[in-house]
Formats: C-alpha cells, structure tokens, sequence
C-alpha cells in the first residue's frame, strides 16, 4: 500500500508540507500550471534548495506582487476573524468554480473548512466571515490547493504521521500574543482529536494550516510502522531552531496493509509473579483457594531452580488491571513474599458462550469458543461430567468423550 509518513518532529507549514512533497518528486511545473486554475493574481512561486543544520531540502515560498513580500514557515501573522482581505465565503467559490480536478476542490475545501470553523469558534463568528488578511488569504490558498495538487501528482497516498509536537512560549498573532499553541492550531487539532505534546523549542511549530492538513490527510500518529522507505523528501522551514531543524522530513513508500480484522474480544490483566523458596505446599494451597475465591482470574505455581542452587516456586496470580493492588497486597500478606512483580498483559480471546449437547448418558454443559463465527473450541464443563458420570456409575473420561464428539456434530 502506498503510504506516505510525516514525520513531525519539527511541526508543520504548508510551505514545509509542499517543499517535502516537491522534493518527493511532485513537478513544480505542473503545480504551477494548476494553481494557475484559480485565476488568482498577485503572487509568484519560488522554489530552492536550501540547508538546515546541513541537511538538504527543498524550500517553497510565496512571493506576493512586486514587493517581494514572501511567506515562508511563521513569516506572517497569524489569519484572523477582524482583518482584512478575503473571507472563508469568497475563498470557497474561488476553488469551486475553478478547472481543479474534482478532487483537489473537494479536500482543499475541507482543509479551509478546518481553519475557517475553528477561527469562526474562537472569535465568535460563523465560518463564513472569517476573514483572512491579504499575506494570508493568498499564501493560504496556495499552500492548501498547492498541497492537494501534488498529493494527487503523487498518486494520493496514505498518509500517516508522527505524533504532533508543538513547540513553547508565545507568538504574535493579529489580535496581540497568545501561548504556543496558537489558538487555531489547538482548536483544528481538538476538533479531530488529536493529541499534542510540547517542546523546549521556544517557537511555533506546527501552523494552522499545517494543523488542518493534519487533521484533513493523517488517519493516525505515531512511529513508523513496517514502512519501506522509498523516496524521502525534505521541506525546508524559515527558521533556525535551537533544539532541532527546522524541517519536515516526508517519507513515501509502501506499507504492509493491515491484517484483516477478527472478531476476538480484547482486554488487559495484570500478571503478578513473585519467586518463592520458602513456602510449605500448604500455603500455597491455601492461597490459591483464597485468590481464586477473591476474584482471581487464574492462579498457579510452576516448580523453579532459584539461587543458591534452592528448588522454589514461581507463584503467579493473573487478575483484572484494577485489582492489581489488592492482589499484590494478599500475596504480600498471605505468602513469604518480600516483593512483587507486576505486569500488564494484553489478552486475545475468543467469542465465548455455553450450550447443552446431548451425550448416551444425558445431557451435558459444553463451553464453546468462536472465532469469526466458527466454532474452534469446545470443552465440555467438568462439573456437568462429573455429575452426570456418577449418576450413571461410568467413567468420568467417557461421558466427557461423549459430550465432546457431540459438541463436534455438525448438528450440534
């Protein structure tokens, strides 16, 4: 599966998004000619390679009339709900009525939409109104279509990312200075429910629009996973950070699809074990009884060589996660513990229930195990043979045979 992985350990722009993307093998002039669609004046593109911290990328920047002014990674201030220029209802028929492929229309949409909605809740206006000032209706338009416009070029890929890490400190926004994160970027990230972590690095890191392309392209966050690495490319940022480049280093390549999923049931236990040389069986009978009887999910000791060349015992408890205390407590109390060990275990397990089979000796309680709707388990209840073998003067093992051929029938 073609998968694209951002990793964000520097944030992100949508000037560093689009240099990643053109250094991945997205054509500069084809994003030109298609942004060129929008019938949109007063800007032209400029494309380099630059370095940061040594490390080779591509540097993508918006350069505005013939004033030179140019946006790169935090070079302009953020948009804003009170200034001037374009606002949300003027910018979405710009990009609908445009000869855009339907697809590039329809997530540029969507990531504006971001940024609208959540610049709308924070000032207290609809979505519609929100206007973005001239720097930043122009290089916004073009960084969002820009962006769509190349992850179509390259094929649309799945897009991952590493988990959002934001830097610390303060930044200047159009309405005065706010903490890191800016108010929009915290905003689009909650909204898609992302989870944020900051830095030492003392300036913004991740944009608003870099947020929205976030929450609108990545279906996950966290480390690569079983990723081949093909080509990687480098968008580079418009600073020089203290704690780390200012890059954004996009990984293109193929993944291993998921596994198609089952209908086991999940859960986590505690596993609790404690070695032990100094307990009589009796003890350790009796603490088996008292666990089982408080709730424990299983109990049991496997013979062990411990130090000293002394035989011992690995007595391991198995219980919910939120009993783990209690039971770590009763073997402290109970056993000749001076500690315990304690681990949390993920169970896979199957779909589980009961049905009654009937054996040449009556009918028998069998437990049935299914695993994506087949039957793969079946074991006939002890206590259901046990009664029914000594109602009937037979073996045990015989009326358990019978119950377990039965509960193999196709019938049953």
């Amino acid at each position: 599966m073609k998968t694209l992985y951002l990793d964000i350990f520097s944030g992100i722009s949508g000037d560093m998004f689009l240099g990643a993307l053109l250094d991945l093998g997205a054509d500069f002039g084809e994003l030109q000619a298609e942004l060129g669609k929008l019938r949109l004046e007063g800007y032209h593109l400029h494309v380099s390679r630059a370095q940061r911290q040594q490390i080779d990328g591509v540097k993508f920047d918006v350069h505005l009339g013939d004033t030179h002014e140019h946006h790169g990674h935090h070079r302009h201030p953020h948009k804003g709900a009170h200034s001037h220029g374009r606002n949300f209802a003027e910018i979405k028929p710009l990009i609908a009525e445009s000869a855009l492929s339907p697809w590039v229309k329809q997530k540029a949409a969507a990531v504006f939409q971001r940024i609208a909605g959540a610049e709308g809740k924070i000032h207290g206006v609809p979505s519609d109104k929100v206007h973005f000032h001239e720097v930043g209706a122009i290089d916004s338009i073009v960084d969002i279509v820009g962006a769509c416009v190349a992850l179509d070029a390259l094929g649309r890929p799945r897009i991952l990312s590493g988990p959002a890490v934001d830097g610390s400190g303060w930044i200047d926004c159009a309405h005065g200075r706010f903490p890191i994160p800016a108010p929009a970027t915290l905003e689009i990230l909650a909204a898609r429910g992302v989870a944020i972590s900051q830095c030492d690095e003392a300036n913004e890191l991740i944009t608003p629009t870099g947020a929205a392309l976030l929450a609108e392209f990545a279906e996950s966050f966290g480390p690569m996973q079983n990723l081949k690495a093909l080509r990687i490319g480098i968008g580079i940022g418009g600073r020089e950070n203290k704690t780390r480049p200012n890059i954004l280093r996009a990984v293109l390549g193929e993944s291993e699809a998921p596994a198609a999923a089952h209908d086991w049931e999940t859960d986590t236990i505690a596993v609790l074990e404690t070695n032990l040389d100094d307990i009589t069986a009796e003890i350790l009978g009796h603490f088996t009884e008292k666990a089982m009887a408080a709730g424990a999910l299983d109990v049991f000791h496997t013979p062990v060589q411990m130090k000293k060349n002394r035989p011992g015992v690995l007595l391991t408890v198995l219980c919910a996660a939120a009993q783990a205390d209690s039971f770590s407590e009763m073997i402290l109390r109970e056993t000749s513990a001076f500690g315990v060990r304690r681990t949390l275990a993920e169970r896979r397990k199957l779909r589980r229930g009961f049905q009654t089979v009937e054996t040449p000796f009556g009918a028998v309680a069998v437990k049935i195990g299914r695993l994506d709707g087949r039957i793969i388990q079946a074991a006939p209840e002890f206590e259901s043979c046990k009664k029914l073998a000594g109602e009937k003067n037979v073996p045990i093992k015989e009326v358990f045979e019978a119950a377990r051929r039965a509960a193999a029938a196709p019938s049953a």
